[in-house]
């Protein structure tokens, strides 16, 4: 891209640069399998669209909490579709062609089991290894992969200190690149950087990653094939990229629950820092996705700022200023972020209301959605939150009847997504089902 036409880009607000990744998510430049596959595709993306932008859509638009359950739905399991990326694309294929939804998301987060295996990963469990064959979805093995005495080498050189600290305590793999010198030598021969590479250990951990990174490319592959038909079906995705809350990011994979809770009463100044050294790392990373998937909503997982983790005195202090200044920056980028705000986020309301007009989506779990949209449905568009309870235990009419409650209470005006408190890992496939029921019935502007 030449100076002038980053310049020109820089020029523009941040909704005129939406629009452009508007365009671009309406007009992906590939092959559809038919005229009705193009024309759904299109009339699905407006249906968001206008939701975003707090205008009236057809219908309320729907997100079907589906994650893992397409393994379960075609006969298999969690485990079988990790290890089995032929068995991924079935069954993946299988769900795109029998059911009718409003988008779809690759299968990104059914990470390759024979990888992670490869590298000895310890950040999660999964059906094998670790949990039951049977197992429905991993599950995060937190822990203080950071001590308290490491936050300036963080704040550093976050790049360096991945590479050097993180990786090692966290990926057997990698464990002899404790042994690499400083990832940025500025120094004119670079021999006391790279005699480490000579290093027997490091070597035969640079051939493990290479044999890993060999694996995780037919794994890629087989989402990407999935993508690719999802897409050429007439489905949108609506998970164009990820990032969250640097709150998250160093109490859910550094210092853990106990350690960032303690350091904001014991160091909290380092844990700004390292917070705010966090913010335009987490930006970009969000921005290359979106750029990657030309899908412009960037999914948002929070963990740690729910009502119950902290006060709101303490969520404004320590949780709110660095995450609004990620949305703010995403925002910024014409992206549009979807925080899912996981637990009990009533008590933020009145704080996480101060956004600028249609730009974000917040997607509820435990929430009244009547008080959300009134205080944050006035500005912004929602989403959320069939309970968990009625579509994993109960039937489609129970299902139906939810959703027919939280499109009254919430379809008013525009700005609503209909979607579930959590993902439906297994259980009825007619409760899905039930879900775009009652869109189309109720849900009709």
């Amino acid at each position: 891209m030449s100076g002038d036409v980053k310049q020109s880009r820089q020029d523009l607000t941040w909704q005129e640069k939406r629009e452009i990744r508007f365009k671009k998510w309406l007009n992906p430049g590939i092959a559809f399998e038919s005229a009705e596959a193009e024309k759904l595709y299109g009339e699905r993306v407006t249906r968001f669209i206008k939701a975003i932008r707090l205008e009236e859509p057809d219908r309320v638009p729907v997100m079907l909490p589906v994650e893992y359950y397409p393994a379960y739905y075609a006969g298999g399991n969690l485990k079988k579709v990790m290890y089995d990326y032929e068995e991924l694309r079935r069954a993946w294929l299988t769900f795109i062609r029998e059911f009718d939804m409003d988008s779809f998301n690759a299968p990104s987060l059914v990470f390759p089991g024979k990888v992670l295996d490869m590298i000895d990963y310890k950040l999660h469990k999964w059906p094998g290894r670790g949990l039951p064959d049977n197992a429905p979805s991993q599950q995060f093995v937190e822990g203080e992969y950071m001590p308290a005495s490491e936050y300036d080498a963080l704040i550093q050189d976050p790049a360096d200190y991945f590479q050097r600290y993180f990786l090692p305590r966290t990926a057997g793999a990698f464990q002899a690149f404790s042994k690499l010198g400083h990832l940025t030598p500025f120094v004119a021969i670079p021999a006391s950087y790279l005699v480490a590479f000579g290093d027997p250990e490091v070597r035969i951990a640079y051939q493990k990653v290479l044999e890993a990174g060999q694996e995780t490319l037919k794994w890629a592959t087989a989402v990407a094939e999935i993508s690719q038909a999802s897409l050429s079906a007439g489905l949108p995705t609506v998970w164009g990229g990820m990032s969250g809350a640097p709150f998250d990011q160093i109490g859910d994979f550094l210092r853990g629950t106990q350690g960032v809770m303690m350091d904001m009463f014991q160091r909290p100044e380092k844990l700004h820092e390292a917070m705010e050294r966090l913010v335009p790392i987490m930006i970009e990373e969000a921005v290359n996705g979106a750029d990657a998937s030309g899908c412009p909503i960037i999914f948002m997982p929070l963990h740690k700022g729910t009502g119950g983790f902290m006060s709101n005195r303490q969520f404004e202090t320590f949780y709110w200023p660095t995450f609004r200044k990620v949305l703010i920056g995403l925002i910024n980028e014409g992206l549009v972020p979807m925080p899912f705000a996981e637990g009990d986020y009533e008590p933020r309301l009145e704080i996480i209301k101060h956004l600028p007009r249609s730009s974000t989506i917040w997607f509820f779990e435990q929430m009244d959605m009547a008080r959300a949209k009134q205080v944050v449905g006035a500005d912004n568009c929602i989403a959320g939150n069939v309970p968990a309870s009625v579509l994993c235990t109960a039937g489609p009419q129970d299902v139906k009847e939810s959703c027919r409650r939280l499109i009254e209470t919430c379809k008013p005006g525009g700005g609503y997504i209909l979607t579930a408190a959590v993902h439906m890992d297994k259980g009825n496939p007619d409760n899905l089902r039930a879900m775009m029921e009652a869109a189309r019935e109720y849900g009709v502007y």
